[in-house]
């Protein structure tokens, strides 16, 4: 195909071209109806490439072929057969391939590292999962992903999983090894899903980690937004091979998918994909040379945790380089209050925070600008340790703590008649509801798990701390909510 064309982006500025007249939404016709003050903020062009994509950039057919075409140049550019847009995140594109994968009532292999999207994807579905525990780092305290080992031990307890749901890579740059896993899944003959959300820009490199349709994996969802250059909520999932129907999944995404999506969103998919076909290599080339040169200057201020301190046996396979880890424990301040203290005094936003760590992205928009002023955030932040809170203690779980029995399904849970108890007497009780720290927004307890006292020691610390829990019902954590007896 011919990968100088971007489809999406043609059609609007057709539309302008051709001073097309819609009487359908967008009701503020191109802008014509916004508020002045909006305007000034969001500025007009925004509101003038809002355009219904039906009767709009296309025909009431969609006979132009408008987004399909720019879906298979998508499938195209990264080695997929099929590519499919989504404006409503990866969290909906990973619920999609679920659905697609299992019934209600079948088993699924899921990493226990998932995010909590992969759980509402459990809960909508009805799936039942079978939890593969993922590899655990006592020094670092995080989670790798599970290795093809433990998802062979997945399916040996249960032969009837229709699949495997993979994480990969981690909020923390860590990744797994996905050719091995999709071989083992493929001697099963079941298929395997990678949630590769933090992994839009694998494709285009080939010093960074393996791209999961190039690995072998039957579905890979990207989110854009993240490492690519796509707006916020654009995702996109790709299928190959032959174990999963397209035209289920297609069936499958139109259950959940908005009937109004945005071409904004669209837009910005098919402008990066034409983008990094063209020039990706080169500005991943320059991506990566700066983030070797951002890890320098930062290993003099802090600890930056780099590949040789993550990928090796029983850890990670792998490792992105693009999410630059600070490592804060021996400075005596906890990730949560660097946060804060980066965004309030320099105006500066780092994407990761937790009880001792804070991480920063660095993308094909950074440039020695944009370096330098990281620099000199943390190397303010370091000169003024003496003036910040020390970290709080957070009870950290041992690994096999962090196991919880699942008593029942997540969504049989979920729907269950509950109440709520306070905190510390919800030991032993089954969760009726998702508890997350954000980010990742991994759940240290989701319905149907027996909760356990390290995990409740754990949840009260870090809240205490500074830890984000943005689902519970009771914002403050002073109750869970639990199954009725």
């Amino acid at each position: 195909m011919d990968q100088s064309r971007a489809p999406v982006l043609q059609a609007l500025a057709d539309y302008s071209r051709k001073d097309r007249l819609g009487y359908t939404p967008p009701g503020h016709k191109q802008g014509r109806g916004v508020d002045s003050r909006a305007l000034d903020v969001m500025g007009a062009d925004v509101f003038r490439s809002d355009v219904l994509m039906m009767s709009g950039l296309d025909d009431r057919a969609m006979g132009g072929g408008v987004l399909s075409e720019a879906e298979r140049l998508m499938a195209e550019a990264v080695d997929a057969d099929h590519a499919f847009f989504s404006t409503c995140g990866s969290s909906l594109s990973v619920k999609t391939c679920i659905i697609t994968v299992a019934r209600p009532g079948q088993k699924l292999l899921v990493s226990r590292n998932a995010h909590k999207s992969v759980v509402a994807g459990l809960i909508i579905s009805g799936v039942e999962p079978v939890w593969v525990h993922p590899r655990w780092d006592a020094h670092w305290q995080w989670a790798y992903p599970p290795g093809p080992d433990e998802v062979a031990e997945g399916f040996s307890r249960a032969p009837d999983a229709m699949g495997m749901l993979l994480i990969t890579p981690t909020d923390y740059g860590t990744c797994a090894a996905i050719k091995a896993t999709a071989d083992v899944c493929h001697e099963h003959g079941k298929p395997l899903i990678v949630d590769e959300a933090w992994g839009a820009h694998l494709p285009f490199h080939p010093d960074l980690p393996s791209w999961a349709m190039d690995a072998g994996a039957d579905l890979c969802v990207t989110s854009v937004h993240k490492m690519g250059a796509g707006l916020e909520q654009s995702s996109v999932y790709q299928l190959q091979g032959d174990l999963v129907d397209p035209r289920v999944l297609s069936m499958r995404a139109d259950l959940l998918d908005t009937t109004s999506p945005s071409c904004l969103v669209y837009a910005a998919l098919d402008g990066w994909r034409r983008q990094m076909v063209e020039h990706g290599h080169g500005l991943l080339d320059r991506a990566l040379r700066l983030n070797a040169d951002i890890r320098q200057r930062l290993g003099a201020l802090v600890t930056v945790v780099g590949r040789d301190d993550v990928v090796g046996p029983g850890r990670a396979d792998d490792h992105d380089p693009s999410k630059v880890v600070m490592d804060l424990s021996d400075c005596g301040v906890s990730g949560y209050t660097a946060a804060d203290w980066l965004r309030e005094h320099h105006h500066v936003d780092v994407g990761l925070a937790d009880h001792r760590r804070v991480a920063a992205q660095i993308t094909i928009a950074d440039d020695e600008t944009t370096a330098d002023r990281l620099v000199t955030a943390i190397a303010d932040l370091v000169a003024h340790l003496d003036d910040l809170p020390a970290a709080k203690p957070v009870d950290i779980p041992d690994p096999g703590q962090l196991e919880l029995e699942q008593a029942m399904t997540p969504r049989e849970a979920f729907f269950a008649d509950a109440t709520h108890v306070p905190a510390r007497e919800a030991v032993g009780r089954v969760c009726a509801e998702t508890i997350s720290p954000y980010p990742p927004g991994v759940p240290a307890a989701l319905p149907g798990e027996v909760i356990t006292q390290p995990v409740v020691d754990y949840l009260l610390s870090g809240h205490a701390a500074g830890m984000f829990l943005p689902d519970p019902t009771d914002s403050d954590l002073s109750t869970i909510r639990v199954v009725e007896r």
